[in-house]
């Protein structure tokens, strides 16, 4: 069956679209990836959606306006990657997450009107799949993240199912690292035993690139979004003991599963952290260089604290895979591994996560597959993910 998978990540980069063969189910599963692009959200539409993720209050109507403008612009995502000889017979999409809330697990559930706090998870997506299966007339599955949360679990990171049958290795063990604006793992034992799966652990680390774009933003008013290949960190130097402080948040701390967002790792944090660096007569290299160390220290510690054993190989993908400064301090900072990309063992570094999405809506529409892993996200149950989507009227030819 040929799936595309849709995906607009934390950083807000763009629409990544992955256009997938997909065969079996799970241990037979088997992709054929066909092709790939990165739609780009037109800017304003981008400013929009970030400064609504730092916390800017909409009315009802505003909300309904940008749900759809996102679905339009993943419509128009599918548009630009089919062709007469590539067309889809099914779309999974993620949607442009836009507040992520865990679950506050401490909490037992009264119905209690005076008790406002709920105990389960919220988090929201925009970018409606009816919307989209309406304008694209293909069936869409989406909304992925409510029925794990449903079911007590964190919503996040959905990710490690897909990667289990993507990238185990018979013999050795990998961590799977995604890099975006939230960095998230997932740790994969020898597929060679009878059990291997029930040992598969993931969660998010931390920081990913997050921090590090809108740092840059900052220090440029706007003219620059990233730091390309991490060239401009490299010609700083790390301030190990703010670094240090950093690692006491507690989020760094608090075992798996976890999940996390930029409701904490956003422009509230980042002002907190120039406010304990003003004092150390930073450069603008230096103040980059030490929040790349961040995320590699994230990384590492969250390696050390809670994974069942160091692994042999990292596989890194998302944006911060390219950025070549960082691979090598993650490399420096944990030796006994040989840092690697998804790429060099076969699964596209651009588009992994778009490919994960083609397979979870493959799971749901196709097979009726379970697509979380509750030792990973904290649910109670292996839940179905997705709502699935049926275009009503052909739109195709109005679009």
């Amino acid at each position: 069956m040929k799936v595309i998978g849709l995906i607009s990540g934390t950083s807000v980069d763009g629409i990544d679209s992955a256009l997938v063969e997909v065969r079996g189910e799970e241990q037979d599963l088997q992709i054929e990836f066909l092709k790939g692009e990165t739609y780009p959200y037109p800017q304003e539409l981008k400013e929009q959606i970030l400064a609504v993720c730092h916390g800017k209050p909409l009315s009802i109507e505003e909300l309904a306006q940008l749900d759809d403008a996102i679905a339009i612009n993943f419509a128009l995502a599918v548009q630009s990657l089919q062709s007469e000889q590539l067309q889809a017979e099914l779309i999974g999409s993620h949607g442009q997450t836009v507040f992520h809330r865990p679950p506050m697990l401490q909490q037992q559930p009264k119905i209690d009107s005076h008790n406002l706090n709920s105990p389960l998870g919220y988090s929201l997506q925009l970018g409606r799949g009816e919307l989209i299966a309406n304008l694209t007339n293909i069936p869409t599955v989406s909304n992925f993240r409510s029925a794990d949360i449903a079911a007590g679990g964190e919503g996040a990171p959905l990710v490690p199912k897909v990667d289990a049958y993507l990238l185990a290795h018979p013999h050795k063990h990998r961590a799977v690292q995604n890099i975006g604006g939230i960095g998230n793992v997932t740790y994969l034992p020898p597929n060679h035993k009878l059990d291997w799966e029930q040992q598969v652990c993931g969660w998010d680390t931390g920081p990913g690139n997050a921090l590090i774009d809108l740092a840059v933003q900052q220090l440029t008013d706007g003219r620059q979004t990233y730091d390309q290949n991490g060239s401009w960190a490299a010609s700083g130097t790390p301030c190990t003991k703010l670094v240090e402080k950093w690692l006491e948040q507690d989020f760094f701390r608090q075992s798996p599963p976890k999940s996390t967002g930029r409701e904490l790792f956003g422009e509230a944090y980042l002002a907190q952290c120039w406010r304990d660096a003003c004092n150390e007569q930073l450069s603008s290299a230096d103040w980059l260089a030490t929040l790349t160390q961040l995320t590699v220290a994230s990384i590492a510690y969250s390696y050390r604290s809670f994974l069942p054993q160091m692994p042999e190989e990292i596989l890194l993908c998302g944006g911060g895979s390219q950025n070549l400064y960082l691979k090598q301090c993650l490399q420096a900072e944990l030796q006994s591994a040989q840092v690697l990309t998804t790429s060099e063992v076969g699964v596209d570094v651009n588009f992994k996560e778009a490919i994960a999405f083609a397979i979870l809506a493959y799971w749901r529409f196709k097979s009726s597959t379970p697509g979380n892993l509750p030792l990973v996200t904290g649910a109670k149950k292996p839940m179905l993910l997705g709502d699935i989507h049926l275009p009503l009227v052909n739109l195709k030819n109005n679009f």
